[in-house]
């Protein structure tokens, strides 16, 4: 099995944590509509509480299946935000997981930011 995270360690802004000074709900909402706007990702589960949603996106012919979790971070009522995401992908290759979580951090830094 395959995975890939959000890390400060990677070099690409679109493999990073997104921080940002909003809170933590407003971020969840925002990335709960992103995930329904993204083609061919549909989410799974969700908790808002935990600030997670799990999601699914069909890779194509060959592509196969990868779980994205989306994790929102931050402590309530402060305007201090943190996105993880992370993409698992059964026997697929790290350059797919890492372009799934580009495909979502890419477009939702410009829209939160």
């Amino acid at each position: 099995m395959g995975a890939f995270a959000t890390s400060d360690s990677h070099k690409s802004r679109n493999h990073q944590p997104i921080r940002v000074p909003t809170q933590r709900g407003n971020i969840y909402r925002a990335a709960k509509e992103m995930v329904a706007d993204l083609a061919g990702w549909k989410l799974l589960s969700e908790d808002e509480q935990q600030g997670t949603l799990t999601c699914r996106k069909e890779n194509g012919f060959l592509g196969g299946v990868s779980t994205i979790t989306i994790s929102v971070e931050g402590p309530e009522g402060v305007p201090s935000t943190t996105v993880n995401v992370r993409s698992e992908s059964a026997g697929a290759l790290l350059a797919r997981d890492k372009g799934n979580v580009a495909e979502f951090v890419r477009p939702f830094f410009r829209r939160v930011c």
